[in-house]
C-alpha cells in the first residue's frame, strides 16, 4: 500500500477521478491488525448491492477477483493485492467476454470496492523481495487490483446487509399481515350478507376491492403501509357490526333462556298445589 497520501494512477488512457482517489485515501487508513472473512463479506455485499449500486454481473467478477486471494481472510499483512490477467480472470468469471470484464471491473472500481495499482507497464504481477544487505527483504511489490477498500468498509457493507435483511423481514410480515386481513374481510362478509341481509355488505365489499386493488405487483413497504391501514379500518367496522349482532343474539338467548325458566317455575309451583291421584281414590 502508498505510504501516506501519495496516490497511484491508472496505466495508459484510464481516467482518474476523485472518486478514485477517495477510495485510495479511504484504504490507505485500513488497520495493518484488521482481518475480514472473505467469503462472508461477499455475502454481505451480494445482499447490500442495491444499497451500494453494483450490479450482479460485477458481483460475479468480484467473486472471481476473491478466488486469487489465497487465504480465506483479508488483511494486510497477507497483502491486498490481486494480480490475475483477464484471461484468468474471465475463466473464473464463467468465462465472461473480454469487454464485459472490462466494464465490470470498471464499475467496481467506481463504486469504490477496488482500486487499481498499475505496474508501469500496465501488467499485473507480483514482485518477490530481495534481500537487501541489512538482511531485510527490499523491492516485494504486487501490481493489480486492491482489495484494501473491502477491509477498510467491511463494517459498513454489513451494516448494509442488515438493514436489508431487516426491511426483507418487515416487508414479508407486511405481506402476511395483508393476506390475513384479506381473508377474515372476506370471510366476515359473507357472513354478514347471511346474518344481517338489511346491511348495505356490497358497499363495504366495494371498498375493500377499491383498497386491495391498488397493491401493486412488486409491492414495498411504503406501498402496503396505506394498504394496511385501509383494511384494519374495514375490518374493525366489520367486526364492530357482527359483535353488536352477537351481542344482540346473545341477549335475546338469555331472555329466552330466562322466560323458559320462569314458565317451568310457574308450572312446577301450579302442580305442587293440584292434589295427588290416590290409588284409593275412586
Amino acid at each position: 500500500m502508498q505510504s501516506g497520501n501519495a496516490f497511484t494512477t491508472p496505466f495508459g488512457r484510464r481516467p482518474l477521478s476523485l472518486g478514485m482517489l477517495a477510495t485510495q485515501a479511504q484504504a490507505s487508513a485500513v488497520d495493518p491488525q484488521a482481518s475480514v472473512d472473505k467469503w462472508k463479506l461477499f455475502r454481505s455485499l451480494c445482499e447490500a448491492r442495491a444499497l451500494i449500486g453494483i450490479s450482479d454481473r460485477a458481483l460475479v467478477v468480484l467473486n472471481a477477483l476473491l478466488t486469487f486471494y489465497p487465504q480465506s481472510e483479508l488483511a494486510e499483512a497477507n497483502g491486498l493485492v490481486v494480480f490475475p490477467s483477464n484471461a484468468q480472470l474471465s475463466l473464473r468469471a464463467h468465462g465472461m467476454a473480454p469487454a464485459t470484464l472490462r466494464r465490470h471491473l470498471g464499475a467496481l472500481v467506481e463504486s469504490g470496492l477496488i482500486f487499481r495499482k498499475d505496474s508501469p507497464n500496465g501488467k499485473r504481477y507480483a514482485r518477490k523481495a530481495r534481500t537487501g544487505a541489512t538482511g531485510a527483504g527490499e523491492g516485494g511489490e504486487a501490481f493489480g487490483f486492491s482489495l484494501a477498500p473491502l477491509v477498510v468498509r467491511a463494517q459498513e457493507f454489513d451494516a448494509m446487509a442488515d438493514a436489508v435483511r431487516a426491511e426483507r423481514l418487515q416487508l414479508k410480515l407486511m405481506k402476511e399481515k395483508v393476506t390475513l386481513l384479506r381473508r377474515d374481510i372476506v370471510k366476515l362478509i359473507e357472513l354478514g350478507f347471511e346474518e344481517m341481509p338489511d346491511i348495505d355488505w356490497s358497499a363495504r365489499y366495494t371498498a375493500f376491492r377499491g383498497v386491495i386493488d391498488d397493491i401493486p405487483r412488486q409491492a414495498t413497504i411504503r406501498d402496503l403501509e396505506p394498504v394496511v391501514d385501509g383494511l384494519e379500518c374495514i375490518q374493525l367496522e366489520i367486526s364492530k357490526l357482527l359483535q353488536d349482532k352477537l351481542n344482540l343474539t346473545q341477549t335475546s338467548a338469555k331472555e329466552s333462556h330466562s322466560e323458559r325458566h320462569k314458565q317451568n317455575s310457574n308450572t312446577k309451583s301450579t302442580s305442587d298445589l293440584e292434589p295427588g291421584f290416590r290409588k284409593d281414590q275412586g
